[in-house]
């Protein structure tokens, strides 16, 4: 695979709690440069980002993050003020108490919130999968998949783990083509990126 393939599936992502706004403008000159699929970011410099870059770039960033426990509400009225600030892509963290609590439908109807706010954008549910049983993982593919949100992502990248193989292959699986497979974190090599993809993936946070 080229080089320039694999960059262009890939969210170049500077998530760290005190990037400074030096570092994020020399993110978005990166990824104008290498010609990347977005660069994601923390709200707090989207609007920066957006003035910055104009339509040079996609800008991408999270909304519940990372923990996932904030309200539907919340999430909502987060999204909605990313968009106005210039968020062409939003990656929601899902609730996982409600995961563990097995509150599918409580789950979809918070997917559903926030893809009434994002119509028109790119919307990918975080589910954390290192924090999941398979069984979780399969439903929440259903679940991700009935909401109408149009990427499954495996990760926030601060928690106990990253995207595995195993996880980007069995998402592809139980995914409709509807559905969009996201990995995200511990991504290092060219060898990860196209392992990845080959295996289903079709973006990549790094």
């Amino acid at each position: 695979m080229e080089l320039k393939d694999i960059l262009s599936r890939c969210d170049h992502t500077l998530l760290r709690q005190d990037a400074t706004a030096a570092e994020i403008v020399q993110l978005c000159d990166e990824g104008m440069r290498f010609g990347v699929a977005s660069v994601c970011i923390p709200p707090c410099h989207v609007a920066g980002a957006k003035r910055y870059v104009g339509d040079r770039l996609r800008i991408c960033t999270v909304i519940g993050f990372p923990n996932g426990y904030s309200t539907p509400k919340t999430k909502a009225f987060e999204a909605q003020d990313a968009i106005r600030g210039g968020a062409d892509e939003i990656d929601m963290v899902t609730n996982l108490s409600m995961v563990r609590d097995a509150c599918w439908e409580s789950l979809l109807d918070e997917m559903k919130t926030v893809r009434e706010f994002t119509k028109g954008h790119v919307l990918k549910v975080i589910i954390e999968t290192c924090l999941l049983t398979e069984d979780e993982k399969r439903m929440m593919c259903s679940v991700v998949a009935s909401s109408g949100a149009d990427y499954i992502k495996t990760s926030t990248g601060f928690s106990t783990g990253g995207a595995t193989r195993e996880d980007v292959k069995l998402l592809r699986e139980c995914c409709p083509d509807t559905v969009k497979v996201k990995a995200s974190g511990g991504i290092k090599t060219l060898r990860d990126a196209e392992d990845f993809i080959a295996l289903g993936a079709d973006r990549l946070g790094t």
